[in-house]
């Protein structure tokens, strides 16, 4: 359990949207795997969920002291909600999975096995590989599809960047340059500052209620786009958020996408850090 002016050693960061009934569940499986790897915090934060997940959240955290809530007054992506929970996050050693429960909690042991015995996790991702995916065909099959587009032009090795469950440094993500979308590229923007990925292979589940909040045709436009705009970061290692790499025009014309597709959600004050005392 968290002291109130202790800090945790793991925050377990999840972005959510219209989870009320997967995330009760969740939590619950996370207290259980994360009772040996105390101290630890849960920070949920809530793209601007307008089912019951807000009044779920509410009521759990008043019960629950490891969970804090944070929650974006409109929803702004899961990549802003990833990176909100990140910087609202107390430990260096952050865990972040999807709030839909198809992740699965009995995974994150592995995975901080493998973070913990690096000789320098602070320069290290660890990623799942998810196995026997629990999707629908037409998500699994664009999935693959995009795994090899990005492993091709991108060289990050990756098989599955998009699976939620990571384990990383708060430092080494918080030094990434920031853009909607970015949690799918995090393996290549690892590989871009210095760092390595490690694959860890993981159980996938079937969603028990709801539907994805994050499709896949919604997307696709802005993937291409995004891609070619972390093929240019590549090449600009050197570049921060707005500022360094050349002048030339595919410098300006990144520097320009760089800049629309930074992402700076509202935060509603009232519903944050709401806790268990």
């Amino acid at each position: 359990m968290i002291q109130a002016t202790g800090v945790p050693d793991y925050s377990v960061v999840i972005p959510v949207r219209n989870e009320a009934h997967n995330i009760l569940p969740l939590i619950a499986e996370l207290k259980t795997v994360m009772t040996a790897h105390q101290p630890y915090e849960i920070v949920i934060v809530d793209d601007g969920s307008d089912d019951a997940t807000p009044e779920v959240l509410g009521d759990q955290a008043r019960a629950c002291p490891e969970l804090r809530v944070i929650r974006h007054r409109s929803g702004a992506g899961q990549s802003a909600a990833i990176t909100t929970g990140v910087n609202e996050a107390r430990a260096g050693i952050i865990i972040t999975l999807d709030g839909d429960g198809q992740n699965d909690p009995a995974d994150i042991p592995a995975l901080l096995d493998r973070f913990r015995e690096a000789e320098d996790p602070e320069k290290l991702l660890v990623t799942g590989q998810r196995q026997k995916r629990r999707d629908s065909l037409l998500k699994h099959l664009s999935s693959r599809v995009a795994n090899a587009v990005r492993g091709t032009l991108l060289g990050d090795h990756t098989p599955d960047s998009g699976c939620g469950l990571k384990v990383f440094s708060r430092p080494a993500y918080l030094a990434m340059p920031g853009f909607d979308h970015m949690h799918r590229f995090l393996p290549a923007l690892m590989l871009r500052q210095g760092g390595r990925v490690l694959s860890v292979p993981v159980n996938h589940r079937p969603r028990q209620h709801g539907a994805t909040k994050y499709g896949v045709f919604d997307r696709l436009g802005v993937g291409i786009v995004d891609l070619l705009g972390v093929m240019w970061l590549q090449r600009r290692p050197g570049m921060t958020v707005f500022g360094g790499g050349g002048a030339g025009l595919a410098d300006s014309l990144g520097r320009r996408w760089l800049e629309r597709r930074t992402v700076a959600p509202e935060i509603d004050q009232g519903a944050n850090e709401e806790s268990g005392s």
